[in-house]
């Protein structure tokens, strides 16, 4: 029979009574044995490296073993003054880092053990979260282990993410939001973070509010790219839908529109999509001397699409960079590029002034010469007519 005893600093010590060495009796005493471990353990008192030398010793007559928990009634289980629970309210670091020294003594003897701590007690999360901060900044603990608070229970009434707050609070004033920043995009938990949250504008907003008055703005805005990439990867795929259903222009134009201005995409971002997604359609000839063609006549027929997202500048240079980069990085369209550039100017997707805006300044270097040198003819017509422009304003 497999039994936890709650006992050292509040978390779970497993133990499995069948393994234990002594008299037939207590083989099958699961509470007289968990009794005379609580025992050990307070008479180690404080004495910290009594405890760890009292569950060294304890671990070479029983294995500590994942389990479930033994029913009580009364006041609940047993609990040992040898705990991180007992220690006071105000938090000292000195003293909580010579507790997570005896776990860290116990794990090294028994590697089994490093998977095996649970959270529980609502009213000691503070200290918990302290102790879990000490173990991931120091790797005896992957920073993944907080992904256990992933609990409806606990994410619903925001405990998950009270915890996590506790933590991140802890560290930042530990090591500075730095080493925070950068422990978060090492372990990749900034994709999880949304999972913390109930799916409700309510608590978005306590989201947001929790990090902001933590002084954690830094992680919020992990928090924030992370999901705008997950909003703009849904967006290519409604819009992929959409296109693939033969939609009216006109209501994708409108659905797009309102998926961006919800999920705060910029018109530059969304055009950017709009070329990826509709790029992605066709199945391209693998002639270099057919696949312009076939690129103008694809691209053709969808241009009003590209207008209604290239109304400012900075959404024209990104098309056109986009452009660029697509025809660099698929050999069958280097010669493509001016002809696809020659048809958004013609259908008023890309202006005169962007076009020399990208010759004049090097915003992208690649492949830059090869497509300054098609478009030579034409922006040499621009320029003129530019300089044109000027000595009549000049006369005037």
């Amino acid at each position: 029979m497999t039994i936890i005893v709650k006992a050292v600093f509040g978390l779970s010590i497993f133990l499995n009574p069948d393994c234990i060495v002594g008299n037939e009796k207590e083989r099958y005493d699961p509470i007289g044995f968990r009794d005379a471990i609580i025992s050990g353990l307070d008479k180690c008192s404080n004495d910290f490296e009594a405890i760890s030398r009292y569950l060294d010793n304890a671990g070479n007559k029983l294995d500590y073993l994942p389990g479930g928990t033994l029913s009580q009634e009364g006041d609940g289980p047993p609990k040992t003054d040898a705990c991180i629970f007992n220690t006071s309210d105000d938090i000292n670091m000195e003293i909580m880092k010579c507790w997570e020294q005896v776990f860290i003594k116990l794990m090294r003897r028994y590697k089994y053990l490093e998977k095996l701590f649970q959270y529980f007690q609502p009213s000691d999360r503070k200290k918990l979260s302290v102790m879990l901060y000490i173990w991931i900044a120091n790797g005896s603990v992957p920073f993944n282990a907080v992904l256990v608070l992933n609990n409806s229970h606990l994410v619903k009434d925001h405990l998950a993410l009270d915890f996590l707050i506790e933590m991140f609070k802890t560290w930042r004033q530990e090591k500075g939001v730095n080493s925070l920043h950068s422990a978060i995009k090492k372990s990749n938990i900034e994709s999880h973070l949304t999972s913390f949250i109930p799916d409700t504008k309510q608590s978005q907003q306590y989201f947001r509010n929790a990090f902001q008055d933590n002084g954690l703005e830094e992680i919020l805005k992990l928090y924030n790219d992370q999901h705008q990439q997950q909003a703009k990867k849904e967006l290519q795929v409604l819009l992929a839908d959409s296109l693939g259903e033969n939609k009216a222009q006109r209501e994708i134009i409108n659905e797009v529109k309102e998926i961006a201005l919800k999920e705060n995409i910029q018109e530059h971002e969304t055009v950017c999509i709009i070329w990826t997604t509709v790029m992605d359609i066709p199945e391209w000839s693998k002639k270099e001397e057919l696949v312009t063609e076939q690129a103008v006549r694809h691209l053709k027929y969808y241009t009003n699409l590209f207008s209604a997202f290239t109304q400012s500048a900075r959404a024209e240079l990104s098309l056109l960079l986009k452009v660029q980069d697509y025809c660099y990085s698929n050999m069958t369209f280097m010669k493509a590029f001016q002809k696809i550039i020659m048809l958004f100017y013609k259908t008023d997707v890309i202006s005169e002034q962007s076009i020399l805006k990208w010759f004049k300044q090097d915003y992208n270097v690649k492949g830059k010469m090869m497509f300054v040198e098609q478009m030579k003819e034409f922006i040499d017509w621009l320029q003129n007519a530019e300089e044109e422009s000027d000595s009549e304003g000049e006369s005037d």
